[in-house]
């Protein structure tokens, strides 16, 4: 792309997003990495420093720069801006916020800890209201309801995400299976899936490498799945029917499971109520 065409340059974040969605297979090695990381951390690109960003993105200050301006950015700034365009319907207060925490280090009390963590828990579950698409979200609810089984694979941070689920769905009479065993016969359990059956994969940035295994191999023997994850560079995005986004925000470099779980709770209600949206139609086949 040229620097100097503006009219293809992304207007507005959500702009980028799609963007960058079209372009991520073609990006070179560095810059995909640089994508990966903006889009799973905003709130870092729109208030850090280049030398901050390249750091905790892993490569040069220079990638930065030429990032922006694969974009059609002029530098990095302008990019930037854009980030922090998105946060301006936000408190005020949260901007502030951010900079006493980094001044600040690990020296909090425990209440001021309780603070922060509830307020990151709010910025999440804002979030979750404003970007999960309710068609999609209904799209995939009857995905789900119509499966035979459901396999729940979730693991190391995502784990209390298919945990929870798999014990609603159980109280609510839904048959799920719940990829996860001390005998280490995950692949066998995962033979059983059939196209009749869905998978329900949960991933987050850094990807959980048997998650990407499983649910690979589910999509390869023609299983649908839904997949809740945290970037269109997630590697279950591409695998899945139905996919959604949930960035967490996260309080002294721990990221939350607020809205993740959020969005677990109410999948799992809205399964049970489309399931028996269709159970009529189910006996009047029998």
């Amino acid at each position: 792309m040229d620097p100097t065409d503006t009219s293809a340059v992304p207007a507005d974040f959500e702009a980028l997003k799609a963007d960058l969605l079209q372009r991520k297979n073609r990006l070179p090695k560095r810059l995909r990495q640089v994508a990966e990381y903006a889009l799973g951390n905003p709130d870092d690109i729109a208030f850090g420093t280049v030398a901050s960003i390249a750091g905790a993105a892993a490569v040069q200050p220079s990638t930065l720069i030429r990032f922006a301006q694969h974009l059609g950015f002029e530098g990095f700034s302008s990019l930037q801006s854009l980030f922090r365009e998105r946060l301006r319907g936000r408190p005020t207060a949260y901007g502030e916020r951010m900079e006493v925490l980094r001044a600040e280090g690990g020296a909090m009390d425990a209440v001021r800890i309780l603070d922060g963590f509830a307020e990151a828990g709010h910025r999440s579950l804002d979030a979750l209201a404003q970007g999960i698409d309710p068609a999609a979200f209904g799209r995939a609810a009857g995905r789900l309801a119509g499966a035979e089984t459901i396999y729940l694979i979730a693991k190391r941070r995502s784990y209390p995400i298919g945990a929870y689920m798999a014990y609603a769905f159980g109280k609510l009479g839904i048959r799920c299976q719940l990829v996860g065993t001390a005998a280490g016969i995950d692949e066998d359990i995962l033979a059983l899936a059939t196209p009749r059956d869905i998978g329900f994969a949960v991933s987050f940035s850094p990807y959980a490498p048997e998650t990407v295994v499983q649910a690979r191999a589910l999509a390869g023997r023609g299983v649908p799945l839904v997949s809740l994850t945290d970037s269109l560079f997630s590697p279950l995005a591409e695998l899945s029917a139905e996919w959604f986004e949930i960035v967490e925000a996260d309080h002294a470099g721990f990221r939350l499971l607020s809205a993740s779980m959020t969005f677990a709770m109410a999948m799992t209600v809205a399964v049970a109520q489309e399931r028996e949206r269709l159970q009529p139609a189910t006996k009047n086949r029998t």
